[in-house]
């Protein structure tokens, strides 16, 4: 039996024990991730008098005393609707209250719809009972540190409360109403002047009734399920397996809540026990199930049901609002849309209070907000009632949702701004988008039926979360719809608010609108090849309640829908006015109008909000963790050691070129050769783009490069040091190949931190900050990876890999998740990486962007070397060029007038010909000789058709 060394054993034991540390390590660091203990306890309380008992459950954290926070449910829910925000909010260290409200769960009494006098008054109860108990905190006696948030009806609630109750420290209403006469009988024409906020609705007192939303609203309060979305809206970093499928945002079907909810009372309705069947007002106090029946069976609601309605919105009280309010709306709502949020800040802000908007993802039609924003509310209550933490400010954000997903995932970008546009006296920015369409006659039919369909009221918690679905549900019925179009658009539009219009509608002579015109305005987003979508599935109602029996027309600005959506290049608008929607109520008798657009005004005036973006993408793959890895890599740096000692490693001829690879192959067992007999060489300042299609041997040559894997045969030096596993040479390379792995319970520059001392180089020689900048993370590099989005955690990787600034920079698919203003930041980063002298070699699928990128490429099909060399050679081996001109037909005549040159070919500015041997750059001359200006000169081809032409034969 051979003798081991002493010195191997020693490695060995040191391997072992570093093993066991790792391992305990990686034990501990999870034990860090247990959410704090929460204790809860059930309380029956007495509300606005002693007849009315409210079901309650307090959520209490570690540490007592602490402020409160009061979490109020939505329509047709009840306290379990809500469970999970005040686990949430607990284990931040509040004390939260949940309860039913009256009518619903297990609570008594009758529904008043946020009445001041029952639902509202019930909540003061609530204030009045925490400021007697322990274990919350106070500012003076009877008066508690108290914030309130909830969603939908519980965040009409919170505004309701703190505009009538000064105790209320801080509330966070989600997806809520402003009024809700106008939420329901919304109207979107106006004659006066054009609103210049993101999301202004210029409402009209006549206005057309929602009637399929008000029609679920008024069921769930009889007995059926809650209104709020069930699941998460969608977030950046959210995973989607199938981004075709309709799924609801949390990526799993829709239920109803447990227990007694699906009998229509406990945690989803009002009390099954308690509803008089024969009842059908339920549990409705009567004049509010009177004031539905009256308007859904006229279509219209009278003052008094107006009135009615109103007396319970928020808007009565925003005046009075002190508290700071974060106020946060869905961008895909269509029963309380952005509109009703901007009239809520404008009014708190005009008479004085603190208020902070965000807009994101999702609604009633596409989810709950996600944790990521959960989180950021429950900031706002940190700093607010605590004190601790930054100041969030009163500024305004709104996600953009891309058109395009990654790996099934969609991408999702936030932009900031200091202040919310419209409260501070400044005016949004506004785009001019002209329209084209001549006059339209469209008819309303008889009975309003059939019905164009603009959204599914009720199913946005199935489909909503699907864009693509959902926004191209949208049917617009011939005859009932006039249509105007933009042009391609030459540069990305990114809509943030409402945009306005002005349209000139008549009445046909002979087919009159007794009670005038209803009609429904709307913007698509249209792609080259015809698809369109409607964004956030909105559509705006208007009302005009009269129109000339002569047919004169009457000009009207219409103020569509507020929504969030980046029309990008070559896509057009298209606006569409209709005569109905299945959604709405449209009036019964038949009738004909003319609609056109105002002469001098045909344009759609869209809003801009300009700001800071934050970008985010899909997942960039699993996370390891660091502490296992450095286990592994002790293990795996013995084995090394041993080899280390009979390896030739130098060739100091090699010493200034950063990469050789010589007869390369990598065999598995079985017969397959990933890569076969793959030489190549990069020389010091080249961008080298390592292109092939799948299972063309890439992923494999850069695992053997980075010593991850043994090649069979060949070999792999760097600078010329032989490259196995540990070689110190390694040090010299950064890399980024299959994902990077962190800790999600550290921050990013803390990962990175330990990421380089785990490295044991100087702390000075990491050159952190410039790392850091690279990343342009700004100061989320200072959050826990965990709530990191997937493009953010690539960003992150890739300065990762740059930390010591290398000599030889290695990417695998380093735009995956990256959004194209991010990816050319990072075409101009790794440009400018190697013109300081360094070596960039990147591994892409994106072809496109190795063209614009690389100065040199290496080929490979079937883990074979197909072609290597600069890009122009590999693209340029054809005699055909293009040429980008100021006068593309004179530039064609001198062309065809060369000896030789022919298929002379105009495409806009663009002139392509077969030189036919003749150079491109005297080709070039003599246009410049003739006077043509010439922008641009290259060859024909594209490095697509190269790569195609090289390896599509063996495909």
């Amino acid at each position: 039996m051979p003798r081991i060394s002493r010195s191997v054993l020693r490695w060995l034991a040191l391997g072992l024990a570093a093993a066991v540390v790792a391992v305990g390590g990686l034990v501990w660091l999870n034990s860090g991730d247990e959410p704090p203990a929460v204790h809860t306890r059930d309380e029956i309380l007495t509300g606005a008098d002693d007849g009315i008992r409210l079901d309650s459950t307090v959520y209490l954290p570690e540490r007592t005393p602490a402020p409160a926070v009061i979490v109020a449910h939505g329509f047709g829910g009840s306290k379990d609707s809500v469970e999970e925000d005040a686990r949430e909010l607990a284990q931040r260290g509040f004390v939260a209250l949940t309860y039913s409200a009256r009518g619903f769960g297990r609570s008594s009494g009758e529904i008043a719809l946020n009445s001041p006098d029952a639902e509202v008054a019930d909540a003061k109860a609530l204030v009045d009972w925490l400021a007697e108990q322990p274990e919350v905190s106070t500012d003076a006696e009877g008066d508690p540190k108290v914030g309130v948030t909830g969603g939908s009806y519980g965040g009409a609630l919170s505004l309701l409360l703190a505009g009538t109750d000064d105790r209320v420290d801080a509330i966070a209403p989600t997806i809520t109403y402003n009024d809700l006469s106008q939420a329901l009988l919304p109207n979107s024409a106006t004659t006066g002047p054009v609103p210049d906020t993101p999301a202004a609705n210029a409402f009209a007192a006549d206005g057309v009734f929602k009637r399929s939303w008000a029609g679920i609203f008024f069921a769930a309060g009889v007995g059926g399920s809650g209104l709020d979305p069930s699941t998460d809206a969608v977030e950046a970093g959210d995973e989607d397996d199938d981004a075709d499928a309709p799924t609801n945002p949390g990526g799993a079907p829709t239920e109803m809540p447990e227990g007694d909810a699906a009998q229509g009372g406990g945690g989803g309705g009002p009390s099954g026990g308690n509803i008089d069947v024969g009842d059908p007002c339920g549990k409705f106090r009567q004049d509010f199930c009177a004031a539905y029946a009256e308007v859904a069976t006229t279509g219209k609601a009278s003052q008094q049901t107006i009135d009615l309605l109103r007396s319970v919105s928020p808007a009565t009280v925003t005046g009075n609002i002190t508290a700071p309010t974060l106020l946060v709306q869905g961008e895909q709502d269509t029963l309380f849309g952005l509109d009703q949020a901007d009239a809520t800040a404008r009014q708190i802000s005009e008479a004085g209070g603190k208020v902070r908007v965000i807009w994101y993802t999702g609604g009633h039609d596409g989810g709950k907000p996600g944790p990521e924003l959960r989180s950021t509310i429950a900031d706002w209550f940190d700093f607010h009632l605590r004190g601790q933490g930054s100041d969030p400010g009163a500024g305004f954000e709104y996600a953009v949702q891309g058109a395009l997903r990654v790996q099934g995932a969609p991408s999702v970008r936030t932009v900031s701004t200091g202040t919310y546009p419209g409260v501070d006296g400044t005016s949004t920015e506004r785009r001019q988008v002209r329209v084209y369409g001549p006059e339209q006659t469209i008819i309303n039919p008889p009975g309003g039926n059939p019905a164009s369909v603009s959204n599914m009221p009720g199913l946005g918690a199935v489909i909503g979360s699907s864009s693509r679905l959902a926004g191209r549900l949208a049917i617009d019925l011939p005859g009932q719809a006039a249509r105007f179009a933009s042009r391609p658009l030459e540069n990305q539009l990114l809509i943030a608010g409402s945009s306005t219009v002005r349209l000139r509608v008549s009445a046909v002579p002979g087919a009159p609108a007794r009670d005038g015109a209803v009609l429904f305005a709307k913007l698509y987003d249209v792609g080259a090849d015809g698809v369109r979508v409607l964004p956030g599935s909105a559509v705006s109602p208007l009302r005009i309640p009269e129109l000339p029996a002569d047919g004169s027309p009457v000009e009207v600005t219409v103020t569509l829908p507020g929504i969030v959506r980046p029309i990008e290049t070559d896509r057009r608008i298209e606006l569409v006015v209709s005569t109905t929607d299945q959604a709405y109520a449209t009036p019964p008798e038949a009738a004909a109008y003319t609609i056109s657009l105002v002469e001098g005004a045909d344009a759609v005036e869209a809003p801009v909000v300009s700001g800071t973006r934050s970008d985010s993408g899909p997942p960039a793959g699993p996370l390891i963790g660091i502490a296992v890895v450095l286990g592994l890599v002790v293990l795996v740096t013995i084995v090394g050691a041993i080899r280390r000692r009979r390896a030739v490693d130098h060739d100091p001829a090699l010493d200034d070129v950063p990469l050789v690879i010589e007869n390369l192959s990598k065999s598995y067992p079985g017969g397959l050769k990933a890569v076969n007999d793959l030489s190549f060489r990069v020389e010091r300042g080249q961008v080298l783009g390592l292109l092939g299609p799948n299972g063309a041997g890439k992923t494999t040559t850069l695992r053997m490069l980075m010593g991850l894997i043994q090649p069979t045969d060949g070999n792999i030096r760097v600078f010329g040091h032989h490259v196995y596993s540990g070689a110190p040479v390694l040090s010299r390379i950064g890399s980024f190949v299959e994902g990077a792995g962190f800790l999600p319970h550290l921050s990013g520059q803390a990962n990175l931190e330990l990421y380089w001392a785990a490295t044991g180089r100087p702390a000075d020689k990491a050159h952190l900050a410039e790392a850091l900048e690279i990343a342009g993370l700004g100061d989320a590099v200072h959050r826990r990876v965990r709530t990191y989005s997937q493009g953010m955690r690539q960003r992150l990787a890739i300065a990762q890999a740059m930390l010591g600034l290398p000599d030889l920079l290695v990417l695998d698919e380093p735009t995956n998740g990256l959004d194209p203003p991010q990816i050319h930041q990072m075409r101009e980063v790794l440009q400018r990486y190697a013109a300081a002298g360094r070596t960039v070699l990147v591994s892409s699928h994106l072809l496109a962007e190795v063209e614009q990128t690389c100065d040199h490429v290496v080929v490979m099909h079937h883990g074979k070397l197909v072609a290597s060399g600069p890009v122009e050679a590999i693209v340029g081996g054809a005699s055909e060029a293009t040429f980008r001109v100021d006068q593309p037909t004179q530039a064609a005549d001198v062309l065809r007038e060369s000896d030789g040159v022919h298929d002379v070919v105009v495409d806009g500015p663009l002139v392509h010909a077969d030189l036919n041997g003749l150079p491109r750059a005297e080709a070039l001359a003599t246009l410049v000789r003739a006077g043509v200006a010439v922008e641009q000169a290259g060859p024909r081809r594209r490095l697509e058709d190269a790569f195609l032409q090289l390896v599509g034969e063996n495909q």
